[in-house]
């Protein structure tokens, strides 16, 4: 059984800049639809169903606010615009693997709050599909 890896080193990085001082990274979140093809004559008593289209779904962030880093500014930038944008999820070196996606940042929020740290959200809504690579060389 292989062994669990901790996601410390994780990085979520926009065209060619990592978006820093982030504490959480959402996973794809992608699903599938189904077209029900039951007839009138299906036998057997159970619904046929279809493959319909998929969906990438969403990946949502958070982190500490930081409005000096390129990371953070280029998703910003990406919101305001609502232009698409390239993305990848780069797990652990020791794992080889990262997602590689297209998005739209489609939220952007910060939060300040007594005794706590400024920090902000956003939330990618993939477009089109999702690219898991498993082979990743450093």
């Amino acid at each position: 059984m292989a062994e669990a890896t901790r996601a410390l080193g994780t990085q979520l990085m926009i065209g060619i800049n990592a978006v820093g001082n982030l504490s959480s990274i959402g996973g794809i979140d992608a699903s599938a639809e189904t077209i029900d093809v039951t007839a009138l004559d299906s036998t057997g008593g159970y619904r046929r169903k279809l493959a319909g289209f998929k969906d990438g779904g969403e990946v949502s962030i958070s982190g500490f606010f930081a409005p000096g880093d390129v990371g953070q500014a280029a998703i910003y930038t990406a919101f305001e615009s609502g232009a698409s944008s390239e993305f990848k999820i780069v797990f652990p070196a020791s794992l080889n693997a990262q997602w590689e996606f297209t998005g739209v940042v489609t939220g952007f929020t910060t939060s300040a709050e007594l005794e706590d740290a400024l920090t902000f959200e956003a939330t990618i809504t993939v477009s089109g599909e999702p690219i898991l690579n498993l082979a990743v060389t450093p």
